[in-house]
């Protein structure tokens, strides 16, 4: 078996031990680890009898967990492109949530922080979402175009039309952007929910393709994406409403964007976290509630999936 696929389905953490091990895999030096490291530490989780479970006191076996879940995909045991591993969520989307959300007056302007920001987060998407379905290249690469095209024209919708109300102004980009960051994900995701994902029993044995449980997956996943740029986008903006009451009483121009990316980043990194803990990344679901072909080829009562993250 898969030792990550293994590893979440041994390992029942609660929700508060989730948080505090993503916060060990969201360490920015696991962009940096060389390919030689993580094969090293692979090699470790699939010979050595110690490494069945992640809390033990052998720390070569913990940094061997560590940099395998942080960097290689549960379902196709292949290596996550840097830019896309989950420690690389924060400083690529960060910036990129900041600037789509600053005011502008022209369309170009407008434009650009938007389709970056949909890419980026839209490749994340698919990078990180289930691999077990079948799929093409090209069929990839359309289905990602369109996303981003979608997500970027109703990102921009709040922009081209006048708001009178300062706090609705403020706070319609940034409920907008939880909105469509959830939708995104949905989109980029759908074929899950259409060709079914894999399900496997505790000892990691397939037992079929599953569409209600793509459904799953990919709707838990979509939730923790609304609340981790939903929180992540509007926080910032209260904060920035507040400052600006008190604007002429800062030293330099520019202090009030360093506040406000100040703000962002620190409730990002909060939240980045937080979201990703909410719901286990190897799920688990009922055999009473997938499709009865499934239902009808094992006796487990408990069957598991990959969520993604």
């Amino acid at each position: 078996m898969e030792p990550n696929m293994r590893f979440g389905i041994v390992e029942r953490q609660s929700f508060p031990q989730r948080v505090l091990h993503w916060t060990e895999l969201l360490d920015p030096t696991n962009l940096i680890l060389s390919i030689e490291q993580i094969e090293k530490s692979r090699q470790i989780l699939l010979t050595s009898e110690d490494a069945v479970r992640f809390d033990l006191k052998n720390e070569r076996i913990q940094e061997a967990w560590k940099r395998s879940l942080a960097t290689v995909h549960p379902d196709s045991s292949r290596l996550i492109p840097v830019a896309f591993r989950p420690a690389a969520l924060l400083p690529f989307s960060m910036p990129l949530l900041f600037v789509s959300l600053v005011t502008t007056k022209t369309l170009k302007s407008m434009l650009l922080p938007q389709v970056s920001f949909y890419t980026y987060l839209t490749a994340f998407n698919m990078f990180n979402g289930n691999a077990t379905y079948s799929r093409r290249r090209t069929e990839s690469i359309m289905l990602g175009a369109g996303v981003i095209a979608s997500s970027t024209f109703f990102g921009l919708v709040p922009r081209l039309r006048q708001v009178k109300s300062a706090l609705l102004r403020r706070s319609l980009p940034a409920l907008l952007v939880a909105h469509i960051s959830g939708v995104n994900l949905v989109a980029s995701r759908s074929l899950e929910t259409i060709r079914g994902i894999e399900v496997m029993d505790k000892d990691g044995n397939v037992i079929g393709y599953s569409r209600k449980a793509g459904t799953k997956a990919v709707r838990e996943t979509a939730a923790s994406r609304v609340l981790l740029f939903g929180t992540s986008a509007f926080i910032p903006e209260l904060f920035s409403l507040f400052i600006k009451q008190y604007k002429n009483l800062l030293p330099f121009p520019w202090t009030f964007w360093a506040l406000k990316m100040s703000c962002t980043i620190f409730v990002m990194s909060l939240m980045v976290p937080v979201s990703f803990s909410i719901y286990p990344q190897i799920g688990q679901i009922q055999r009473g509630q997938l499709e009865e072909e499934i239902q009808s080829a094992t006796e487990d009562t408990e069957l598991f999936y990959n969520r993604g993250v």
